[in-house]
């Protein structure tokens, strides 16, 4: 799938699971269930022990399937392993000039890191497909990222910190081109208490939550 293909179809489903996990058993396992609940975007972090040899083998177990990313990129040298392990788009909770310009070269999507408009801005320009507005919860969650948004509509951006099932709503209301959502869907403990059920049900209950706000923005 190509750049763009990457962009539409994560920004249709409008969910990206931060997988972050102690082990690359445990983030497989992760990855399955949240699979198995309809979400077909993952995002595997670097904090993750051997987290390209993860990725490569979700690739090559998956294929088509999914749409894996890299998260917690913080420079182009990982970047690129990413990338060369199958990685189709790439995201970072900081701006690195450096990253954005290598992904551009391999016509991969990149997700900048961005608090503050000027850091939004510059990430942009730089080049970012769209900014992850990191961390969003921190800083008044919806309504900071509407405020973002009313003077730049045209900046994509995804909300990250302070997502859940009760915020959904309000931020695609706000704008939000996709949701970054980790603890409250990527339940570890529920993988190591062998509950990954409770991961499948809630990775359903984004995609419906997302579907019904969509749906509720939507001009009848």
């Amino acid at each position: 799938m190509n750049r763009q293909g990457v962009l539409r179809r994560i920004n249709e489903i409008g969910v990206v699971p931060v997988v972050r996990a102690a082990s690359p058993e445990e983030a497989i396992q992760v990855i399955e269930a949240i699979k198995m609940g309809g979400l077909s975007i993952l995002e595997i972090t670097m904090t993750v022990p051997h987290a390209v040899k993860v990725i490569e083998e979700v690739v090559d177990r998956y294929g088509g399937e999914v749409v894996v990313g890299a998260g917690t990129v913080l420079d182009p040298e990982t970047a690129r392993a990413c990338i060369l392990a199958g990685a189709s788009f790439v995201v970072s909770p900081s701006f690195n000039l450096h990253t954005i310009e290598l992904c551009r070269r391999y016509s991969i999507a990149v997700f900048a890191g961005a608090l503050t408009p000027t850091e939004v801005v510059t990430a942009w320009q730089a080049g970012a497909d769209a900014v992850k507005v990191f961390p969003c919860g921190a800083v008044g969650g919806a309504k900071y990222l509407a405020s973002l948004k009313a003077p730049l509509p045209q900046i994509e951006m995804i909300p990250t910190g302070g997502v859940s099932l009760a915020t959904a709503a309000s931020f695609m209301a706000a704008g939000a081109f996709a949701l970054g959502v980790g603890a409250d869907l990527v339940d570890i403990t529920a993988i190591r208490s062998g509950e990954p059920e409770k991961v499948t049900q809630a990775a359903r209950a984004y995609v419906a939550a997302v579907g019904d706000a969509r749906g509720s923005l939507s001009p009848r």
